[in-house]
């Protein structure tokens, strides 16, 4: 890899890798900061800022924007985190220097309208509103509340309608000053290239910003819980449960990642296997790994009948435990080529590498190699994965239920037959 890594006297982070033979690039700014970094009075609104980032800045106005990129045949867009918040162009090479200018001047120039806020009010309760009418988001939520309560990683990334309603300029500026200094921001680019070109460019952009003061985030803490809610008008039921798993920067992460797989990352999965393959029970099931800075959660879910929801909870309990004493050898290596082959096919997109060059400086503050990565993965045992197999069933828990889910089992059913 050509990937190179230079920061600004004021913080910001410039991160690049040239990648032969391609015509185009990916250019973004990654901002470390999203959901859990608001306070209770400010949920949704880091969300909010990434909406109003493209309605307008001092330069251009909503549409000069979409027509800056669209004009030369690119695309742009945006997403908010619990931990971050990106902007993102991909254009082709000979508009790198465009991309970037339009990145960089959403972000640090909005000017947030008044008018434009209210339309886009409008747009983001339309959104919470499509969220809350899919039960598959609505479950995911509530087991991150049940995870994490009251405290800014259980909260939604939206935010609840009535905090939306309430935002208003000097809301949005705040958070800006608060969470969008240069040690925050993360410029990184991907394709075709020229790190030389994209510091220069960077420096022009950001340099000119003041260092920022250091920021306190508050550190996750979890707990076990549920939230079960009948609502007959479903035709499945929608069964989540969460497990405390390591962060990114534990050294047991690769081994949960693997677990994770072995667990339910594909056909070949036990739950897969035996939760539909074997006996009908569900259309739908998997397990995944998601970690943040600090904490992680390996989840479970399914969506099944709710004459079903019963068998299938017990299964998903008894396969988690039964994967952490009799894991093979075999589902060991299956499970380290299935993520080596996902690692090598995403660093095929420009865009794939731009995002994931940007996690890593924001969580390591540099870009290991692949080599280094792959070397950790083939590094991870057999005894590995089944101490972490048994650290499921020593951790905090917690579950969400959404749909006609009458014969639900009860938490304490579950986490019983978890610990025993």
């Amino acid at each position: 890899m050509s990937v190179r890594l230079d920061r600004l006297p004021n913080g910001v982070s410039v991160v690049t890798e040239y990648m032969p033979g391609l015509e185009s690039a990916s250019v973004g700014v990654w901002v470390t900061a999203g959901g859990r970094h608001e306070t209770p009075a400010q949920n949704g609104i880091a969300h909010f800022l990434e909406h109003m980032a493209f309605k307008g800045t001092e330069r251009r106005s909503a549409l000069e924007i979409a027509e800056a990129i669209e004009d030369v045949g690119g695309y742009i867009n945006a997403y908010t985190s619990r931990e971050v918040t990106a902007y993102y162009v991909r254009v082709l090479k000979n508009d790198v220097a465009l991309g970037l200018d339009v990145i960089s001047d959403i972000v640090l120039n909005p000017v947030f309208d008044t008018s434009e806020i209210e339309v886009e009010r409008g747009v983001i309760l339309q959104e919470i509103g499509q969220a809350l009418d899919t039960p598959d988001d609505v479950v995911f939520d509530w087991l991150q509340e049940a995870a994490f309560p009251d405290q800014p990683m259980g909260r939604t990334i939206l935010g609840p309608a009535d905090r939306v309603r309430s935002f208003g300029k000097s809301d949005l500026s705040s958070f800006v000053d608060q969470h969008y200094g240069p040690d925050q921001l993360i410029l990184s680019a991907a394709g075709a290239v020229d790190h030389d070109q994209i510091l220069r460019l960077a420096e022009a952009a950001f340099g000119h910003l003041a260092p920022s003061k250091p920021r306190m985030t508050d550190a996750a803490r979890w707990s076990s819980g549920s939230r079960v809610e009948v609502r007959n008008g479903l035709e499945q039921v929608h069964f989540t449960l969460g497990l405390e798993a390591p962060s990114y920067r534990d050294d047991a992460f690769y081994a949960a990642q693997l677990f994770s797989s072995v667990l339910g990352g594909g056909m070949s999965s036990r739950l897969f296997q035996e939760a539909r393959e074997k006996r009908g029970l569900c259309y739908s099931v998997f397990s995944q790994l998601g970690a943040y800075d600090d904490t992680g959660m390996m989840t479970i879910y399914a969506g099944t009948s709710g004459d079903d929801i019963a068998d299938l909870s017990r299964l998903c309990i008894d396969e988690m435990k039964r994967a952490g004493t009799d894991i093979t050898e075999r589902e060991l290596e299956r499970a380290r080529v299935q993520m080596k082959a996902g690692l090598l096919m995403g660093l095929e997109s420009p865009s794939s590498r731009a995002e994931r060059m940007a996690r890593l400086v924001a969580i390591w503050g540099r870009v290991p190699s692949l080599s280094e990565t792959v070397e950790k993965i083939d590094a991870v045992t057999l005894a590995d994965l089944r101490d972490f197999g048994a650290s499921l069933t020593r951790g905090e828990m917690a579950m969400a239920v959404y749909g006609p889910a009458e014969d639900a089992l009860p938490f304490e059913v579950l986490q019983d037959r978890r610990v025993a």
